[in-house]
């Protein structure tokens, strides 16, 4: 099991060394795509959109949000380009948080002149949040 403060810190100098050498302005999944390949050479485990689905009240949504990338089984990382995040991104991610029950992602934006700035830690200090007509389903892609 990894820590998901070192997880996090190698998320992030992957990402700093991916925006330093392309910079802003690329499309959210070509950054999604190259940020995978180096989380993957460094030896971690990367999903990428991962599919989480969710019942409620016997309603069944298999493909309730997908994920943008999944390290480890444990940390979420919510990839934009956009000129500045916006406060709906960084719920958006806790509310992915809260129903997956993870304790902390990452929004990471590249359309950031400075990437320091686009960088957004989210925790999810409410693991309770989900009801119980709510069940998470993590499914995998096939």
């Amino acid at each position: 099991m990894h820590n998901p403060e070192e997880l996090a810190r190698r998320v992030v100098n992957c990402g700093f060394a991916l925006h330093k050498d392309l910079g802003p302005g690329l499309l959210e999944s070509v950054y999604e795509t190259i940020l995978a390949s180096m989380l993957i050479d460094e030896g971690l485990c990367v999903d990428r959109q991962k599919p989480i689905g969710i019942e409620y009240n016997r309603l069944v949504l298999p493909d309730a949000f997908r994920a943008d990338l999944v390290v480890e089984d444990s940390l979420i990382i919510e990839i934009k380009s956009v000129e500045q995040l916006a406060p709906v991104h960084g719920k958006q991610l806790l509310t992915y948080l809260r129903l997956t029950k993870q304790p902390l992602g990452l929004l990471l934006n590249f359309g950031a002149p400075v990437f320091r700035d686009g960088i957004k830690r989210v925790v999810n200090g409410h693991t309770n949040f989900a009801s119980s007509r709510l069940r998470v389903h993590q499914t995998t892609p096939g």
